[in-house]
């Protein structure tokens, strides 16, 4: 009892001081990415940076519409390597049009562990119809602390 306590008292301890010395511990923090879109959306493409290079991709998953079931295409391998400055992603439905969807609706959801404080670049590189047209649409993303 006497060495446990001892332990979680020293690595309180060195918390502080982690903390104090500007040395941050990792966090992991999911990041919602939605996409605000006047048609509906057949397919989709977009770019997540982070300028200050505290961010890892851990894991993404889909949006959660029917018309895009599965987790968006990404490049897997950089991902389980942990080396990627930045992340690509994109997905495609072939369903039809009147099940796609349009207004707000999440593309993805990125887990990231985070090592201090990112500057997120988000860029829509492009979003369609099913016939083919480019949609004017905006993308966004919302963090865990964001309402």
């Amino acid at each position: 009892m006497t060495r446990l306590f001892l332990a979680l008292a020293f690595f309180v301890l060195f918390q502080g001081i982690a903390s104090a010395d500007g040395i941050s511990s990792p966090r992991f923090v999911p990041l919602a990415i939605h996409l605000d879109s006047p048609a509906p959306v057949a397919a989709w493409q977009f770019e997540l940076k982070d300028r200050n290079g505290a961010m890892k991709v851990v894991g993404v998953e889909n949006g959660g519409h029917p018309a895009f079931p599965r987790a968006p295409y990404y490049d897997r391998e950089a991902v389980a390597r942990g080396d990627a400055e930045r992340i690509v992603l994109a997905d495609y439905s072939l369903v039809e049009g009147s099940m796609l969807p349009s207004g707000r609706v999440r593309l993805a959801t990125l887990h990231l562990m985070l090592e201090g404080e990112p500057n997120f670049e988000l860029r829509l590189i492009t979003a369609a119809t099913p016939d083919g047209n480019i949609i004017d649409a905006s993308i966004f993303l919302i963090q865990p602390d964001d309402n």
